[in-house]
Parts: C-alpha cells; structure tokens; sequence
C-alpha cells in the first residue's frame, strides 16, 4: 500500500477548496502535520539541519519534533470527517440537515404514564397511598427488629404496629409544623406542638428511637460481608420494589446524584464540595420529568465488586436505574458525568434514547470539537457519527458546552437572542427532574440528627416516600392539595388507630379505678384519695374524670382533675 502524503495546514487547505464534489470518488485521506518545535527557518524547514553526514546532533535537538495528526477526509456528499483518539469517525454537518436513515426517528413512547391498576385499586386515602410505598410488611418488619433489640434491655419490652405508625406521624408532624429544631423540643412549653404531645410522651418517642432498628442484629456481621448497606438493605429494596410498581414514569427521565445532607459515622460516607452541605450518604436517582416521582434508586456504597471490569461507573449506574424502563421508547437525561457514545449507543438497542451533556476530555469526541479558541461566540457546530449527534455551542469566546443526543434528529437555531440550538434548549427543560425533586424534598423534611446512619437512611425512604404518596394520591383522586397539608394529614390518619386503642384504654383504666374507690356522698368532707402532694388533707371535690376525692395541692390547673389524670 503506497504511503500516505503529508500535507501542511495551508497546503492541505488549499487541496480541499479546490476538490470537485463531483468527481471525488470517496475522499482523499489527508494527513495534517503540526510541528510542536516552532523553531523554523524562513524556507519553512526545521532549523536542525537535513544533511547532518556523521547523524551527530546537539543536545538540544537529538530528538525529532513530536507530531500532532489529525486525520480529516472530505466525503462524497461535501461534509468534513474527522477521526477521534479512540477511532471513532465524526462527520461534521450543516445546522439544519435532517439525515437521510435515522433508526431513533422510529421510537415511540409505548405506556401510559400514572398510576398502575395495582395502586389505582387500592388508593382512596392518603394513608392508603403511603402504604402502597411503606407497606405493613415492612412496618412488621421494622417492629420486630425494634422490639428484638428493646427485650436486650427490658425483657417486657414491646411496641405495637399502631405505636409505630404513630412514632412515625410525629415525624411528619414535627416536618410541616416546625421543621427547625430538635423533635424533643415539641414536648417543651416554649415550642410546643399539641398534636405530638397528645400522640405520646417525650420519654416513650425517645425510647422508640433508641431501640429503632431495621434488621436483625444477630445475623449482621455475617450478611455485611457482602452487603455494606446490610443494616437496612432489605427495608431499602422493599421500598424501591414498591415505587417501581406503583407508578409507570413519562417518556422523559432525569438520572442524577442526590446527597442526603448527614455527618454520621459511615464507611461510605461523601463529602462533595460544590453541594451546599457538604457531607452526606449519596445516592444514584431516577425520577419522572413531569411529576418528579421517584422511579428507581440506589445507594453509592463505594466500589462495586460486582461490576464487569472495565465497565464506567457512570455506563452501570444508568443501565441498572433504568432496566425497568428500558424497551419502551423514553428518553433518559444525564449529565456530564454519566453521558459517553458507548452509554448512547448501549441505550440505542434497548429502544431508548438519550440526551446529556458530555465532558470534552473523552476521548470519543473529535478534535475540532475540544478546541474553543476558533470558535466565535453564539457559534453551533454540529458532529454527527451513526445515530449519535454531537452539538458544541459556544454562549461566549473561548467558552463552549458540548451536547450528545440520540433523541434529536437535526440541530435546528432558535430566534431567541442568544440563539440556542433545540439540543440546548430541550437538554435546559429535561436536566432538572431530580434537583427539583430534591428540592421539594428538603422543603419538609423529617430529617433530625442522629448517630446511626441506618437511621438516616430512614429519614430518606420516609421523605421519598411522602414525595411519592403525595403524587399518586393526587392521580388517583384528582386532588388538588399542596404536600404541606397532604403531609399534616397524613399524620393524622397515621396516629388515628393509635389514638383510638389509646382512648378505649385510658377509658378501661378509669372505669377499673372507679370500681375500686368507694362510693362516698356528694359534698361529703373526706381525706384526699390521690396523696400525690399532700399529707391526707382534706376534700370535698372529685376529679371529674376518676371520680376520686381530690384536694387542691394534688389537681391540675382548669378543671377540678387530678395528677394522675
């Protein structure tokens, strides 16, 4: 095979200005030199010298001049191809021109996005569509470990399934009422809430809290082996089993990171300096573009021993959030992080597209497309390699922000001023489906500190979870209602059950108690009965609710009540 001619810049120019489109018969391959050594003569020839007899040269100049080849073919129909450092072929296209074969131009969204029948068959309350997320299973499951780990204390320990719900409901409670502060403060008389001081005592939510666990401690050490997220895996897997079949997504997906704010003891623990708090437990989302429900999540617990070698990050992270929504024509939006040609194309199969930014250090991009100094300000260019485009727009000098899309068929100018191509524009309208998401989140949370990051992790499914409620209540009822009143009366269907086995007890007491104390006549003058902060005084009030002899050292303030009541 003949060697291929080296052209200059200038020269190679020159040659392609003056090639007849016509009579081209494939393209001639012309090889550009850059000398890196701009030590030259006037003829235009290296200042070593060429005719150097004995081969013996300076110090200075003992090694040739390293070359920088860019390989650039002009094509039968008159676009420009150029070659990336990993051999893949870009040719370069006018604004504008649709192609003449688009395989992606034949997808199409193929679902119906809300609510599956399973959750429209069981939602007709908000506590019914929360238990559609946080089902009683994993409620059971949950009471079971905490009272396996409260009986290591006290052997008499217990917690009812209704207790818990309620324990629950004064988080919810405690986020929309006043989310700043410590949940304790809520029993204080200067920051009280009346609702969670009905609910229970102070001491019984902190016992709660102290033994609250998610899986059995016993059996541990052996399943953290190979799971580090063993604490609470199972709770965690149950939950995204739950929203994944509760909810059918839009044809548009965000996949993006959430930092769940938190500064616990965590082996996997990440600190991320551009997120306004820093510290936290990450974790991989995907959520609807429109509704912002959470589709599918998963945790970053460090290196993955089950990822194929030499597969990105990035690439596994996606294909896993996304396989259950794959084959069915949506489109996912990445950022600069997640987005490579090898993730577009792996999509592509599985009748999905793709559109996201993309770091101009890979090396899949051409060389045209990572050099910013030539390029004017507003400028489009256009890449096109298969099914995949590449647009590299610049908003200012020696600024320019590169857009990969299968989603798009051509890259058409807006009127708009600062005139955006359409794969800007729509990637602006898609990128925003997790932040908005976690935004709302953050908005009432029932985040509070904690030591244990299992427990911060349970702040998290229960913010999601009330994200996710929330939104199939409103498809399923046609509800109207901002979350903040969704949430407050969420708590109260929560700690209902709670509140009436409450009432029927403390009315069993009072009716065991009045049995108890002897009837005596109205207005008679007899020793106290309570002897709470008296030394047998005398009385001739009852306590309206005990029906016992009360003097006014041992009842409340208001009505004529006793201490014990």
């Amino acid at each position: 095979m003949a060697n291929k001619k080296q052209y200059t810049p200038s020269e190679a120019l020159a040659i392609l200005n003056t090639m007849n489109d016509c009579d081209s018969d494939g393209g001639e391959e012309l090889t550009l030199i850059v000398e890196e050594d701009e030590d030259t003569d006037t003829d235009g020839h290296s200042a070593m010298s060429a005719d150097d007899e004995d081969g013996t040269l300076d110090k200075e100049n003992s090694s040739p001049p390293r070359k920088k080849h860019v390989v650039i073919q002009k094509d039968t129909a008159g676009g420009l191809c150029m070659k990336a450092k990993d051999g893949t072929v870009w040719e370069k296209e006018d604004v504008g021109r649709l192609p003449a074969s688009d395989p992606s131009a034949c997808f199409s969204f193929s679902e119906t996005a809300g609510p599956t029948e399973h959750a429209k068959s069981r939602i007709t309350s908000r506590l019914q569509s929360f238990l559609c997320l946080i089902d009683i299973g994993m409620l059971m499951t949950i009471r079971d470990c905490t009272v396996h780990e409260g009986c290591r204390t006290d052997p008499s320990w217990t917690l009812s399934l209704c207790e818990l719900m309620a324990f629950i409901s004064i988080l919810f409670t405690k986020a929309t009422t006043s989310p700043v502060g410590a949940v304790v403060d809520a029993w204080s008389e200067l920051f009280l809430v009346p609702a969670i001081r009905n609910t229970m005592s102070r001491d019984r939510y902190q016992a709660i809290m102290r033994y609250l666990r998610f899986d059995n401690k016993d059996t541990r050490a052996e399943r953290a082996k190979t799971d580090r997220f063993a604490a609470i895996s199972d709770i965690w897997q149950r939950f995204i089993r739950n929203c994944i079949s509760s909810y059918n997504p839009g044809q548009h997906l965000t996949v993006d990171e959430q930092l769940f704010p938190t500064k616990v003891c965590c082996p996997f623990l990440q600190y991320i300096a551009t997120k306004p708090d820093k510290f936290g437990i990450k974790f991989w989302i995907a959520a609807d573009l429109q509704t912002k429900y959470m589709c599918n999540a998963s945790p970053y617990l460090g290196k993955d021993p089950s990822r194929p070698t030499g597969e990105r990050l990035s690439e596994n992270v996606v294909t896993k959030l996304m396989e259950p929504y794959l084959d069915k024509g949506r489109t996912v939006t990445t950022d600069n992080f997640f987005t490579s040609l090898s993730l577009a194309n792996r999509l592509l199969k599985r009748n999905t597209t793709l559109l996201g930014t993309i770091n101009k250090k890979r090396r899949e991009l051409p060389p045209q497309a990572k050099d910013v100094s030539r390029l004017k300000e507003l400028s489009t260019q256009v890449f096109r390699t298969g099914s995949v485009i590449l647009t590299v727009y610049a908003p200012k000098k020696k600024k320019s922000v590169c857009i990969l899309s299968t989603f798009h068929r051509n890259v058409e100018i807006g009127m708009d001023r600062k005139e955006k191509p359409n794969t800007v524009t729509d990637y602006n309208c898609m990128k925003c489906g997790v932040d908005i998401m976690d935004q709302k989140v953050r908005a009432y949370t029932v985040r509070a500190g904690t030591r244990r990051w299992p427990v911060a992790v349970f702040y998290n499914i229960l913010d999601l979870a009330a994200m996710n409620a929330h939104i199939l209540y409103k498809a399923c009822t046609g509800s109207t209602e901002k979350r903040r009143v969704f949430m407050a009366h969420l708590a109260e269907e929560l700690r209902r059950r709670f509140m009436q086995e409450k009432e029927i007890e403390k009315e069993m007491k009072t009716q065991l108690r009045q049995a108890s104390v002897p009837q005596l006549a109205t207005g008679k003058r007899t020793q106290c009965q309570v002897l709470r902060h008296c030394n047998r005084n005398h009385s001739t009030e009852r306590c309206v609710q005990c029906d016992r002899y009360t003097c006014r050292k041992c009842r409340k303030e208001g009505p004529w009540v006793c201490d014990d009541c």
